[in-house]
């Protein structure tokens, strides 16, 4: 059985290079599309459609978060000092200061303007890159597991409200003749209050329409059934979001019409319980990839 997958996950990496060290970490939400956003070095730019890609493929749908750090942990990868920028820089700050009057930390204002600290490396070498793409694969894997574990739990949670709306609708079928009854009794009522003889034919030609018109038989069958194609659904697993909410759907319709032809008060209160679980069905549902 292919599990079901949330869109709710997390993975993490951490990547110990000669001289650095990358951390990468990814967590994604429900979206309707894949929604991603990348925090990068300024070293991996050119890399960024690869990285997205390979992001796109593996979730396929999601919010999704990914950021990647490096922390310099040795000398040779540290950043360089384009000393040229920096004298210049200093030289103009002197004169600015020579002629304001201020003074300050005129070395530590310098280290802060654009360009002067470089990157040790000017482009990303093909071995780097291999690494790097692994750890991607590696964090990508550690969140589809993230998210097959969600889902399971997500699955649990579904066949338990699906269970609770076909309870609810097997207390209805008791309630049937009860109002059938009470519809008999009714019109009975109103032919004594026009104290007028009764056409038997007729009388039974009334009935029978106020029971159809209130029969609930095509509502109680099709709702068994799209519950049926909600649990195929949920064992078949992997990317059924879309077709569960579909479905909700048409068990809302089901259940809708139920409440309006109920004209019976347990029947309405058992109505309300299947509406308030199909809600959170629904709600359970926009986070299934």
């Amino acid at each position: 059985m292919t599990p079901l997958y949330s869109m709710t996950g997390f993975g993490k990496k951490v990547l110990q290079l000669p001289g650095k060290k990358i951390s990468i970490e990814m967590k994604s939400l429900n979206s309707k599309q894949a929604d991603i956003n990348l925090r990068l070095p300024s070293l991996y730019r050119s890399k960024e459609g690869d990285i997205r890609q390979l992001i796109s493929e593996s979730l396929i749908r999601g919010k999704i978060d990914c950021n990647i750090n490096v922390e310099v942990t040795g000398i040779e990868s540290a950043p360089r000092i384009n000393m040229e920028l920096a004298e210049g820089y200093l030289k103009q700050l002197k004169q600015l200061s020579d002629a304001t009057g201020t003074s300050g930390d005129l070395l530590g204002s310098v280290m802060r303007l654009p360009d002067v600290l470089q990157s040790a490396q000017d482009e990303l070498g093909d071995e780097e890159w291999k690494i790097l793409e692994q750890g991607l694969l590696d964090t990508l894997e550690a969140l589809k597991e993230f998210r097959a574990s969600e889902g399971s739990r997500l699955a649990e949670d579904l066949q338990l409200r699906l269970q609770n709306i076909e309870e609810a609708q097997a207390k209805v079928v008791p309630l049937e003749e009860e109002r059938r009854q009470r519809v008999k009794d009714k019109l009975m009522r109103s032919l004594e209050q026009l104290k007028s003889d009764v056409d038997q034919e007729r009388f039974e030609q009334e009935l029978i329409y106020y029971l159809e018109k209130y029969d609930i038989t095509e509502e109680k069958v099709r709702l068994s059934s799209h519950i049926q194609y909600f649990r195929e659904l949920i064992e078949e697993g992997n990317m059924v979001g879309k077709k569960l909410g579909f479905v909700s759907q048409e068990i809302g319709r089901e259940i809708n019409t139920l409440g309006s032809k109920a004209n019976h008060a347990e029947m309405q209160r058992l109505v309300v319980e299947m509406k308030d679980e199909l809600e959170k069905i629904k709600e359970q549902a926009l986070n299934i990839l």
